[in-house]
Formats: structure tokens, sequence, C-alpha cells
């Protein structure tokens, strides 16, 4: 399977090039966004060194503008991506690092998302294979190998919130390399639970409103309480920690014909292999 490096020029994907520029299966993709007038230069840039290594290379321009939002920025790139990945049979590697994890977590918990944005990078299509690199280490790997990079000049600038983010978080894995090491392993344990929440979702979740019990017997009190969870989230119904609880201790024990009472007057009825909210 070709394996889609995702390479911008800068110093993350530059030392992922490296790392893979003797895999027969690699092959180099670059969007090049038209949001500044460098743009160009790194992907001349990508494309010399794609050559230098004798690897594929594939690019697309678009013309993006200075004022394009982050989120429509990796919409428009991941596209290029997906569609280069089906074209050639293969799966992206990014070069996301343990710096960029624990700032997308804490970027998700200022916004207030659910138990799905603490994973940020959750996506069975996309590698990342630097996960538990530090950006130091990454820095270290760059000057120990000899790596030639370009600045995004964008990463200065204090409009963005994972700019101003950035100083604390690099200070807080250098200060405190364990925590950060957890807040990882947390993420790869939160990544099983959302696929396996998701697998049972799109056989469990139906239409009409009708949900079997018996997956919620079967799983952990975790899983099931994350599935309820999403349950409830998809009929706008919000409820605290001890209310879920109780709810799942309803759904696995209630007898035929008894009912649940939810918050905004939702009565949940059961039968003995369903309930229907």
């Amino acid at each position: 399977m070709k394996k889609i490096l995702a390479i911008s020029g800068g110093v993350d994907s530059m030392c992922l090039l490296h790392m893979y520029k003797d895999n027969p299966d690699t092959v180099v993709a670059h969007f090049n966004h038209g949001t500044r007038p460098s743009s160009d230069e790194d992907q001349l840039f990508v494309e010399r060194f794609a050559a230098e290594y004798n690897l594929p290379f594939f690019t697309k321009k678009v013309l993006l503008g200075p004022d394009v939002s982050e989120a429509d920025a990796r919409t428009a790139r991941y596209d290029f991506l997906e569609e280069l990945a089906n074209k050639l049979n293969g799966k992206i590697f990014t070069a996301h690092h343990l710096n960029d994890l624990v700032e997308s977590i804490a970027i998700n918990l200022l916004r207030g998302t659910g138990w799905r944005g603490l994973t940020p990078f959750y996506n069975t299509k996309v590698e990342r294979p630097l996960l538990h690199f530090s950006k130091s280490k990454i820095y270290h790997y760059a000057s120990k190998n000899q790596i030639i990079f370009r600045q995004d000049p964008t990463n200065n600038e204090e409009s963005y919130l994972r700019n101003r983010l950035r100083p604390a978080v690099a200070e807080l894995i250098v200060r405190q390399p364990e925590l950060a090491k957890n807040i990882e392993s947390l993420y790869l344990k939160q990544c099983d639970l959302r696929k396996n929440i998701e697998q049972i979702e799109s056989t469990c979740f139906p239409k009409n409103d009708i949900y079997p019990r018996a997956p919620f017997r079967e799983l952990d009190n975790l899983s099931a309480e994350e599935l309820l969870r999403a349950i409830l989230d998809s009929h706008d119904i919000s409820v605290t920690r001890p209310q879920l609880r109780d709810f799942l201790d309803a759904v696995r024990t209630y007898n035929s014909g008894k009912k649940f009472n939810l918050p905004k007057d939702k009565l949940v009825g059961f039968n003995k292999t369903d309930f229907m909210l």
C-alpha cells in the first residue's frame, strides 16, 4: 500500500519525509493553499526534495486567499489527500506530533466540544507516526540529520488561538514529560473507545428511535455510558453523570412496561429487548 506523505515543507513534515525517503511505497503530496506569497516557493521546495529522493510527487494549488479559516484550509487539504489516497490505493501519513495533540485537545476543551473532541486526530484513514515525538525531539532529529526546512510565517501570528497556546504547551511538555505521555496514553484509549462506540452506533442506532438493550448489558460501564450519552445527544437531551448512570442502570435492569424519566419531560419506555425515546 502506498504511503501518501503530506509534506508542507516545515520541520515536522520534512523530518517525516526523511524517515520514509527510502521506503519504496512512499509518495510525496503537497497542497498549495495559495494563502501567502511564499506558497509557491514552499511547493517548489518540497518538489525539489521529492526529486532528490527519487520519489513520486503530487501537488494541487487552490487560491484560498489570506483570510481563509483554518477549518476551510484543512478541509481543502484533506479533500486533496483523500482523493490521492483513493487514486493510488494508499494511506495518508501526516507529521502531527505530541505538541499538536496536546494543543488540539486544549483548544477543543476551550471550545466546549463533547467527548469526541478529546480525539482530535481520530481518523482511521490517517497514520500519524510522529505522535509520540515532542516538538523538541523533532528539532533534535532535524539537527542531527541536517534536515533543511521552511518556516511558516503564520506560526507567529497571535490571531490564531493555537499560536497563543503553543508556548504554554511546549513548556508543559518539557517540564512535565510524564504528564504529556499520560495525555497521549489517555488519547489512544479514548480513540479505541470512540471506535468501539461508533461501530455499535452504526449497527444499533435505528431511525425509529427504538434501541436494543443487549449492547448496554454486554459493554463495560464506560463504553455503555458514552454510547448512551451519544443517543441522548442525538435527541438534544443533556444529563448529568449521575443521571446518565441511573439511566444506564434502568436500560440494563428495568422490567418490560416500566418507564424512566429524563429531562425535558421525556419518558423512556421499556420492553423486554428494547427501549424507546
